[in-house]
């Protein structure tokens, strides 16, 4: 696949503004007694995978194994909900993860199964994650730059 245009360049201020994003985010797993950057990295991976975002998947996956992710948690992912390997909250954070990138309707019990287990702040935060990647898997789709190009 060949880069149909350097985002980076072209429209460095607005890709500070998605960075800026991702620190805040960032700060917010680490602070958030609820979340951890470990979930953060699933619901990344989760997501880019619902889009089928190959620069995406390859980026997470990666950072996910440098963080001390296990190889066998990133490959049952895509079959998450029959993998005794995630945690109940894990479960619900990647549920909510779909639910969300695939626009449909959140439904009462989802909404308030993962309120209570993440609460008020902790639920935000969550749906941010999950809404920011979102829009850089639209950004790498549509853009295409080269996978594996950041890690080299």
């Amino acid at each position: 696949m060949t880069q149909r245009l350097d985002y980076f360049n072209a429209a460095p201020e607005g890709i500070q503004i998605l960075l800026g994003q991702e620190n805040y985010l960032r700060a917010q797993f680490e602070q958030q007694s609820t979340l951890s950057l470990a979930l953060w990295e699933l619901v990344k991976l989760r997501v880019s995978q619902v889009n089928q975002c190959a620069f995406c998947v390859d980026m997470h996956s990666k950072e996910a194994l440098s963080s001390g992710e296990s190889e066998h948690r990133l490959i049952g992912l895509t079959a998450w909900r029959e993998m005794p390997i995630y945690s109940d909250d894990e479960k619900v954070a990647l549920h909510w993860a779909e639910m969300v990138s695939n626009n449909n309707a959140t439904s009462d019990d989802d909404f308030e199964s993962t309120l209570a287990v993440f609460g008020e702040q902790g639920l935000v935060v969550l749906t941010l994650a999950i809404n920011a990647i979102n829009s850089w898997n639209r950004v790498a789709k549509t853009f295409k730059p080269e996978i594996g190009s950041l890690s080299k």
